[in-house]
């Protein structure tokens, strides 16, 4: 049996109102809906991307990091940091483009990759 395409990305969210605020603003990703504190779906292209309550997700793990495009970090970053997420790091993967990490308000790690030329 084969498997199907991935069909959803979510991050648990402590604070659903700071984190939707968060990626909402931070990202301009548009909201597709919202169930009240227990999940936040936003549309991020052909795969969704939400905000879970801690009831509503998979027991903790770690190791996960979700990898959004852009086609400017920098504008991007300010962004981010003025809504309360943290820059931490940027690499040049060559032809491959770049990626800069960041940690929302709540700490989960997200990146955003340049292809190169943009």
């Amino acid at each position: 049996m084969p498997l199907s395409p991935i069909r959803s990305v979510y991050t648990v969210a402590q604070d659903m109102d700071l984190m939707h605020a968060f990626y909402e603003g931070a990202l301009g990703l548009p909201l597709a809906f919202r169930d009240h504190d227990n999940w936040c779906q936003f549309k991020a292209g052909p795969l969704p991307f939400a905000l879970s309550s801690p009831s509503e997700a998979a027991p903790a793990a770690q190791g996960s990091v979700i990898v959004f495009g852009a086609s400017d970090i920098a504008a991007f970053a300010q962004r981010i940091e003025r809504l309360g997420g943290r820059y931490l790091s940027n690499r040049n993967m060559g032809s491959h483009g770049s990626v800069a990490t960041f940690a929302d308000p709540e700490t989960n790690l997200f990146q955003l990759h340049v292809r190169p030329g943009g």
